[in-house]
């Protein structure tokens, strides 16, 4: 990648997502830089009651102090059994304080023996620009439905629980049993960055 590229700052202390957001992203002409590269940025509390709310807050704060372009997503699994929740409560849903293993258990405990499992991940993902004013949100979504138990070692949050539609017949892999390229694959956060390309080329790549 040319030192000369633009740069973008992928808001997010989540380093599962950073990876993620890094391979997603690996092949356009950007120096993607962290939050890790800036210690003293503020910490963006989610408190707006959207998906959507969370993730222009945190783009938005993030933008301005570092003053280039940031890219920030909030994603929620949204329970059809439980009226949509966790959904925006996703990371907490366990607690203030909750660990990715405190919120698996509390799902699984939530949905107990109801047969009823499907769900689905929605991401929102917003990027905005310093003193733009034009912060651009696209979502993408991933169906699929919650195990009875925790299977595989890979990914984050609720990656153990959570089989998505679409994979060959006869396999139903949950998100942590994938590769992360077979995860990528699929994932709803592919989806609304699929969504956010042409936008992201012509705000920052330009």
């Amino acid at each position: 990648m040319s030192s000369g590229a633009p740069d973008l700052l992928l808001a997010t202390g989540n380093d599962g997502k950073v990876q993620e957001l890094r391979a997603l992203l690996v092949d356009l002409p950007l120096r993607l830089r962290t939050r890790s590269a800036f210690p003293d940025a503020p910490e963006v509390v989610e408190d707006r009651g959207t998906l959507e709310g969370n993730a222009r807050k945190k783009a938005e704060t993030l933008a301005a102090f570092a003053d280039m372009p940031a890219l920030a997503d909030d994603t929620g699994l949204e329970v059809d059994a439980l009226d949509g929740r966790p959904g925006v409560r996703t990371a907490r849903f366990a607690g203030p304080r909750a660990t990715g293993a405190d919120n698996r258990r509390a799902l699984l405990a939530a949905l107990d023996d109801e047969p009823e499992r499907a769900a689905q991940f929605r991401t929102v993902v917003a990027l905005a620009a310093p003193g733009d004013g034009a912060t651009r949100c696209v979502e993408g979504v991933c169906r699929g439905h919650v195990t009875r138990e925790e299977r595989g070692e890979a990914g984050f949050g609720y990656d153990a629980v959570f089989v998505p539609e679409g994979q060959p017949e006869g396999r139903a892999q949950t998100f942590a049993e994938m590769r992360p390229e077979a995860k990528n694959a699929l994932s709803h956060r592919r989806r609304a960055l699929d969504r956010m390309r042409a936008h992201l080329e012509r705000k920052v790549g330009r």
